[in-house]
């Protein structure tokens, strides 16, 4: 394993367009970092670039205490699992694992010993060797391509989206295999996903990417509870967390949404803030049914989602009809067109800026 060190990492493309916009990171020996985003935030152009599969426009990469920036992809001690499998379809199981090993000139008993020590983690089977990939199932193949990768015993593990192409069940199973398998092997790992339930339970830590930027850096922990911005607190979490235009008062020491009571700022309130317009964030999962109604919000609720374990109510609060989503006990039932008193707790109050979207 190997330290993956990126120093004002940047990528601009002939056509003017920049997708990384200076990237500045260490990755740990043994550590287990992903990178998560939409849809064209750069994630995967950054981890081409560790790879060598795409040229750097400024700034250095480090895996070890090499400077790679200008080293072939089979030269860095990398090994790459990608989205597609990208397996030969004429080879069977043992052929596709040991070609690698075969082209880096390694002794035939050599090959043969890494491939059956691979596909024993793997639980391949000798059976499943002898196949070809379309005999395979989804979730096979994807084992033997970690297998390809394992064979190689890099210093670092490349993951570019290796679960999109499973069904909803498989990639739970897969999560927790290439979690456990990283964790047993302690190489240093990059991950990249679009999914933010996968990047929570797999990485040590997260970068979430907006547009090229790094939005956020920190363990999944510090991203849930402590959001840097409006897109991390809207992106990491599940429902998304609810947001509404707000003010607090000229003491800093409550924030009141239009129209509604004025809620109680915790950890002696913001008095640096005090009289600003602000934009009030609270997750689905904080809120709760008050049993006084006299600080409740009350929701009029619209949509229900009953998913056993809990219930998401989605309905609108207030003058303004503002959105707002409350995860419930499963056992609470409730109709559209009830309305619910709502409490919320202090305690778990995110207060941001609304003009740089940053937190406060």
């Amino acid at each position: 394993m190997a330290r993956v060190v990126l120093e004002n990492l940047r990528k601009t493309y002939p056509n003017g367009f920049k997708a990384i916009h200076g990237v500045d990171v260490e990755i740990g020996e043994g550590e287990f970092l992903v990178l998560v985003g939409p849809s064209g935030c750069g994630k995967s152009t950054l981890l081409r670039m560790i790879a060598g599969l795409e040229s750097v426009t400024e700034g250095v990469i480090t895996i070890g205490e090499r400077i790679v920036n200008d080293l072939e992809p089979s030269e860095r001690d990398i090994a790459m699992v990608f989205q597609n499998y990208a397996l030969y379809p004429h080879m069977t199981v043992y052929k596709n694992m040991a070609y690698g090993l075969k082209i880096m000139g390694l002794p035939k008993a050599e090959i043969d010993e890494r491939v059956k020590k691979a596909a024993a983690i793997l639980e391949l089977t000798d059976e499943q060797l002898t196949r070809k990939p379309r005999q395979l199932s989804g979730g096979q193949r994807q084992r033997v391509a970690m297998g390809r990768a394992i064979v190689r015993e890099p210093s670092v593990f490349l993951f570019d989206e290796p679960l999109s192409n499973l069904d909803a069940k498989l990639r739970v199973q897969m999560r927790l295999e290439i979690k456990g398998l990283q964790a047993n092997l302690g190489i240093t790992s990059v991950y990249v996903t679009h999914d933010q339930v996968e990047a929570m339970t797999l990485g040590h830590r997260l970068m979430v990417l907006n547009a090229g930027v790094v939005e956020q850096l920190g363990t999944p922990i510090e991203l849930y509870e402590r959001p840097a911005s409006l897109f991390v607190a809207g992106f990491i979490g599940s429902p998304s967390m609810n947001f509404a235009e707000a003010k607090i008062d000229q003491e800093g020491r409550t924030v009141k949404i239009s129209g509604q009571a004025a809620l109680p700022l915790g950890n002696g309130g913001m008095p640096d803030h005090a009289g600003r317009d602000v934009i009030l964030g609270v997750r689905p999962e904080h809120l709760e049914l008050a049993k006084d109604t006299t600080d409740a919000v009350p929701l009029t609720a619209a949509i229900i989602e009953h998913l056993g374990a809990d219930t998401l109510v989605h309905g609108h609060f207030g003058e303004s009809k503002s959105n707002l989503t409350v995860r419930l006990d499963g056992t609470q039932y409730v109709n559209p067109g009830d309305i619910l008193p709502i409490r919320v707790s202090p305690d778990h109050l995110h207060i941001f800026d609304p003009k740089s979207e940053k937190r406060l």
